[in-house]
């Protein structure tokens, strides 16, 4: 078939059937912060939402800014509503959710992560998720305690 025979809006009606976003089948444990960080996240999503309907939403508008938004919607609602947060027990010394440690590597390198929840998570900025190998090789030990990780083993230097 030629392409002059096709709808404009075809492209952007294909565009606005947006897929959901992915939900971690794993808890979702949340510091103070991570929690602060949906709530804000799920007022911006109410937010695009508002403003797209405003705009004509999907019958007048850009279809597309309504299926993310709506999207988004489904997505930070679904997280805020299964946030656990999780909380610091002071009367444990070993690495907690929440915790920033601070590690060394059997090659000498020096690395310090804060243990957080999925959407929390950014290595790049010093945070990794409960989830990760990594995470899951300090969570439980104490300073001073080396444990097999991703890599080599590792030994705890620092817990904050």
């Amino acid at each position: 078939m030629s392409v002059a025979f096709t709808k404009e809006g075809d492209s952007e009606a294909f565009a606005a059937d947006l897929p959901d976003r992915p939900i971690s089948p794993h808890p979702n444990l949340v510091t103070a912060d991570g929690l602060a960080a949906i709530e804000r996240a799920l007022a911006d999503a109410r937010a695009a939402y508002a403003a797209a309907q405003s705009a004509g939403g999907a019958a007048d508008g850009d279809r597309t800014a309504m299926a993310r938004a709506t999207r988004d919607l489904r997505y930070w609602s679904a997280r805020r509503a299964t946030a656990q947060l999780m909380e610091r027990d002071p009367a444990k010394s070993v690495v907690q959710f929440g915790d920033r440690v601070t590690f060394e590597r059997e090659d000498g390198r020096v690395q310090t992560f804060r243990i957080v929840g999925e959407d929390q998570a950014d290595p790049a900025k010093g945070t990794i998720s409960y989830i990760a190998p990594i995470a899951r090789a300090l969570l439980g030990k104490a300073v001073g305690e080396v444990s097999a990780a991703p890599g080599g083993e590792i030994e705890i230097t620092a817990i904050a």
